[in-house]
Formats: structure tokens, sequence, C-alpha cells
């Protein structure tokens, strides 16, 4: 008898359990990854887009209907492959999470895709814009909902004839953003008439570059294009002021940082830059994002990209609670994704998981902020590139 009371109890507690979970199965938390630089010369981007995803995370949570609980994994990938290989390896090897928002760097990115295929786990690319993330490969998990450098480097060789620019210098890393970007920048060029003097491959850890820069004083370029990112830009650009080279500076998305500015102070006065996407300010849900982004007093600004990174977890989210948290019907239906409303416009991948976003903003630093070319003084005439 006491032998069944005790079985009794047990099987109550048992039914009662399995009532529980059954009942709590609604609020199961789930696991997203986020994987960017948090530490090092460009952390100032990953922390901006580390801080958008989490404000997508909380904001989710804290919305009624939600059918799941979220809660944000990161991981700091250092901006470098090696580094990177290794976190995306451990976030992939945890089945409890589910996908991924990652990478602004992208050699990063590059070197990430074949772990993200081998351990089937979605992702979605929030910053980096070398176009073989996406076109390089044909794998189901690689997503990315920024745009690219191709599109990039057409409307900054276009935009520089048009101001009647002839003669540039070129100096980019060695990494294959660096070296993506000229690739890209070369061509475009070369369609539109612009003429490319000298070409100089740097190390982006490089501290002097006293004699690159000498060499291209002595062949004066009308304008020195830089590809690269904003750590090695502002030894450039502070030393070509040492070296009295006043060409117009020129540079790519990997400049587009308040830390750049920081960086050169006064002599970022005049630089260009060019970047996928329209000024946050502008975009769809802009005004919402930044609105909320101030509500939670980060420590760090949301950076140029961290609205992508904001749209690319609640794209993952919107898709999880549709499907559940299951990778593979995750991955099926960001697959599918056609016209997605989200804070950077409608989201449609290609075959490659590309989004088809083809807008490129054409920034100039002026009095020490980026502004937007068409309401900058020196479009109006106020203000002189050179």
């Amino acid at each position: 008898m006491i032998k069944f009371q005790c079985m009794s109890r047990l099987w109550v507690l048992s039914v009662l359990c399995l009532f529980l979970t059954s009942c709590g199965e609604d609020s199961e938390t789930i696991k997203i990854t986020f994987i960017g630089p948090l530490t090092g010369g460009v952390s100032a981007g990953g922390l901006g887009g580390r801080n958008s995803a989490d404000l997508a995370i909380t904001l989710r949570n804290q919305a009624p209907d939600a059918k799941y609980k979220y809660e944000l994994v990161s991981l700091d990938d250092e901006c470098k492959p090696n580094v990177g290989v290794q976190v995306a390896t451990k976030a992939a090897a945890n089945k409890a999470i589910v996908a991924g928002v990652t990478h602004y760097c992208s050699a990063v990115a590059m070197g990430t895709v074949d772990v993200y295929h081998k351990f089937g786990l979605p992702v979605i690319v929030w910053g980096a814009v070398l176009p073989d993330i996406t076109y390089g490969n044909d794998y189901l998990e690689i997503h990315r909902v920024n745009g690219t450098m191709i599109n990039q480097n057409t409307v900054a060789a276009e935009f520089m004839i048009a101001q009647n620019f002839s003669s540039w210098s070129v100096i980019h890393d060695t990494t294959d953003y660096g070296k993506g970007h000229f690739k890209y920048f070369e061509r475009a060029l070369s369609e539109s008439g612009g003429t490319i003097l000298g070409t100089f491959g740097v190390n982006p850890d490089q501290q002097d570059f006293t004699a690159e820069l000498t060499k291209i004083k002595a062949l004066n370029p009308e304008v020195i294009y830089f590809g690269g990112l904003a750590p090695t830009g502002v030894r450039i650009r502070s030393q070509m002021n040492k070296l009295g080279m006043t060409q117009v500076f020129q540079g790519t998305s990997g400049i587009v940082s308040d830390a750049f500015i920081d960086g050169v102070g006064n002599l970022s006065e005049g630089v260009l830059a060019f970047r996928e996407g329209a000024p946050t300010e502008k975009l769809p849900g802009g005004k919402m994002f930044m609105k909320a982004y101030e509500a939670r007093n980060f420590n760090e600004p949301a950076e140029a990209y961290g609205a992508f990174a904001f749209a690319a977890t609640n794209l993952i989210i919107d898709v999880i609670e549709q499907v559940g948290p299951d990778r593979k019907l995750i991955r099926d239906m960001l697959n599918e994704t056609r016209g997605h409303e989200s804070i950077v416009g409608p989201v449609t991948f290609d075959g490659n998981g590309q989004n088809t976003i083809a807008v490129i903003t054409k920034y100039v630093i002026q009095d020490s902020e980026w502004v937007v070319w068409e309401d900058s003084e020196y479009a109006s005439g106020k203000r002189f590139l050179k």
C-alpha cells in the first residue's frame, strides 16, 4: 500500500511537471548569437551593432503577443579571421543557439561561412560588405541585409568623376576587404574615365606610411582613395598632414564612424565616404529606432551599421515566431524572404541570400560630423573640397 501510494504520488508529480512544461512552452527562451568586434580598433562599429541587436531582443521580449522569450549571446570576433572562426564554431556547436547576427568585418565573415554551413546555423550578416560572402558560395545558411562594395564603389567612382576629379592614388589594406574595395573601385573608375596613378597595398596594422605617402606626393594625384577601416585611415590621414599633402581623402564605408572623426580631429573636414543604405534618420523606421536606442542609454552610439543589426535581429525573430526554434526551418524561411518590412526598408533575399537593396549614400565630414552630401555646404557650393 505504501509502495502504491508512493508510485501514485510520483505519477501525479510527473503529470503535473508535464503539464507545467507544456503550459510554459510558449515562454521558452530562444538564444540568438551576435558576433562582431567588441574590442580592438573597430570596436565602435561592433558595440553599436551589439547594442542594436540587444535593443531588438529587448523590445520583442516586451511585446505581449510574442510566443517566446529571447536571449542574445554576444561574442567578440575582434575583427580577426582566426578569432572569428573560433567564436563562430563555439556558437554554431551550441545547439541552444538557433540563429546568428554576424560580422562587421569582411575578412572575418569570409572566414566563417564554412563553419555556419557545416553546423547548419542560419546567419544574417549585418555589416560586412565583400560580395563573395554571399556570392562566393551556394550555402543556404548565409544571408546579408546590407549591400555590397560593388554598388558602393560604382556610385563612388561616378560621383567623384562628376565632381571633376580625374586622377587618384590608391592605398588599400591587404585584407580581403581592402583588396575587394580596390578591385571594384578600379573597375568602376576605369569605366567612368578616371586614372589611377599608383596603387599601394599596406598591412592594416602598419603604423608608418611615410614611404607610401612620399611616393604618392611625387605622383601628385587629385584624390587619395583609401580602402580599409577607420584605425588605418586615421593614421594615413594624419601623416598626410605632416607631409604637407592637401589631396582630397576619399574613403569607403569602413571609415564611416565617429571613431574616424575623433581620431583625426579637424583634419577630418572634407573627407568623403560612401555607404550602403540610407542614413539612419532617413530610413523607414529610423526615427523610431533612434528614439528607442537613446532611451536605453547605451554607452556607445549605434554607429553606421547599427540599424542593419537591428533589422537582422528582428527578421530572425519574426521567422522564429512563425516556424519555431528549428535551425533548418529558420534557414528555409529566411531563404523565402520577399518584401519583409524592416527599418532599413523591404528586405528581399535573392538566390544567394543577398538583400537586393541598392541604395548608396554619399557622405562628407562637415564640422566634425558625417553629413549626407546633398545636405552639406559642399553640395550647395558654400564650401569646396579642394
